[in-house]
């Protein structure tokens, strides 16, 4: 769509205001709001103004001004407010708009792209991420010097002291919230709703269901697309998930694990490559039906998982979601149709197309532009290293003797994955993909600002545990 393009659609639709949206360094969307009458074409060459300083992981005070650039190919027309704006995913500029932001999320996964394209390997990488989420009734949190507390509320929910306003009693048990129907299924309608805006943003959807989880857990699978195109769609399939279910007067959240013993979410994510429009992962003749180029890539995600687990599953909450017995996928391994490992070789279909790898430790906490980039670079690393991805496990790895197997697990914290980056990032600077300053700004970010947080505070539970001592 060119520029020109937009401000027509936006007349003809009666649209008066813009909204320019970009991701700060933890992976939230930040927007500013101009009136049609002050947006032209020549923002789209000179950009438009604002303070880095004020994003989080940008710039230092010192060096605030920066230049948002519009990208005239993500535009729609948002809904979910009083009245309906144009809204426009925008490139970060240095001022002068000589250079890239080095830290812009964003352009970290176009040169993640460029970088494959030039490696004469593939041309494309496909994703299809499985973004879970919840949408609870109500939630309340709170934490300050004295007090520390969060109460979940859902009417679909089997606890105790939940009461369903309309004494229907049905509700869903814990790891029993995978395709009930109604009136089990409570959160049905809001999906619906989610489905139809989403077609409307142009998503194309392939499915929604309820999850394993109780208390409205919900995917809702999108269609396959390249690396930066799938991380601008889940940033609005996020955004539009939360303001159906705001709509609802419900909330909706990605965050891994809100409920104790129950499954938590996930982003398992189907990577595949491509060249000239041709697959590369396929081979009949290969395990599962994988190439050799599929199994080297493998590899890569296997030497590396550790390290990549500070970047797909960036937060303290994550390490409470990747623990064995809730489908949580903490072994550092490989296996067809094998839920229990890292990466499982999806065998639904035959067909070379559809031959492709998922990955499943990652969540959606993420920052997605940086978690794409980094699994691409570590398969692709795997390629150019050649890196076996030794035996596949086919059996289910939670039944094994821990005595008698050596499988590499995931981190066991954020801190542990933190580490393990520190130690292990060289494949990300391959091409300067990823500039060795995000790399340490992440770093430091998350132990100071994130992990500290909660290892410094008490929690309720610990004061169960040990008030009497």
């Amino acid at each position: 769509m060119e520029s020109k393009d937009i401000i027509e659609l936006c007349k003809k639709n009666n649209v008066k205001l813009v909204d320019l949206k970009f991701t700060d360094l933890p992976g939230t969307w930040q927007h500013f709001t101009v009136p049609l009458s002050q947006f032209d074409e020549k923002i789209f060459e000179q950009g438009i103004g604002f303070d880095g300083s004020s994003i989080r992981g940008f710039k230092e005070i010192e060096e605030s001004d920066m230049v948002l650039l519009p990208d005239a190919s993500s535009f729609v027309i948002d809904v979910f407010g009083k009245e309906p704006v144009a809204s426009l995913i925008c490139d970060v500029y240095e001022p002068g708009l000589k250079t890239r932001f080095s830290n812009d999320p964003r352009a970290i996964a176009q040169k993640a792209q460029e970088y494959l394209k030039k490696s004469g390997i593939a041309d494309t990488a496909y994703y299809g991420p499985e973004a879970e989420f919840f949408i609870f009734d109500r939630v309340e949190f709170g934490s300050d010097q004295n007090f520390s507390f969060y109460r979940v509320e859902s009417g679909e929910a089997n606890w105790h002291d939940n009461i369903e306003p309309d004494g229907s009693g049905y509700k869903i048990r814990n790891k029993q919230g995978y395709f009930p129907v109604s009136p089990l299924d409570q959160t049905i309608d809001v999906r619906r709703d989610i489905v139809a805006e989403l077609h409307r943003l142009g998503i194309e959807v392939e499915k929604e269901h309820h999850e394993v989880a109780t208390a409205g857990q919900a995917e809702i699978d999108i269609k396959y697309d390249n690396l930066l195109a799938m991380a601008d769609k889940i940033m609005l399939f996020k955004y539009a998930v939360k303001n159906v279910a705001r709509r609802y007067g419900k909330t909706a959240t990605f965050m891994p694990k809100p409920l104790f013993g129950d499954n938590g979410s996930g982003m398992h994510t189907h990577i595949s490559l491509w060249k000239n429009g041709a697959p590369l992962f396929f081979d009949k003749s290969g395990y599962a039906g994988l190439s050799q180029l599929a199994l080297w890539f493998v590899g890569g995600l296997l030497v590396h998982g550790k390290s990549l687990m500070a970047l797909c599953a960036p937060t303290t909450n994550s390490y409470k979601r990747l623990v064995p017995g809730y489908e949580a996928p903490t072994n550092l391994t490989y296996s067809a149709r094998n839920r229990s490992a890292a990466i499982r070789v999806p065998m639904y279909s035959d067909s070379p197309t559809s031959k492709r790898i998922e990955f499943r430790p990652a969540d959606a906490s993420c920052n997605l532009y940086l978690a794409f980039s980094a699994i691409l670079m570590a398969g692709l690393d795997g390629i150019a290293k050649k890196n076996d991805p030794g035996k596949p496990v086919d059996g289910n790895i939670y039944k094994l003797d821990r005595n008698e197997t050596t499988i590499p697990q995931v981190p066991s914290s954020l801190v542990e994955g933190l580490d393990a980056l520190e130690n292990d990032h060289e494949y990300l600077l391959a091409g300067n993909v990823f500039p060795k300053e995000i790399i340490d700004t992440w770093i430091d970010y998350k132990r100071t600002v994130e992990h500290d947080a909660v290892r410094l505070r008490p929690t309720p539970i610990e004061f169960e545990m040990y008030y009497d001592v």
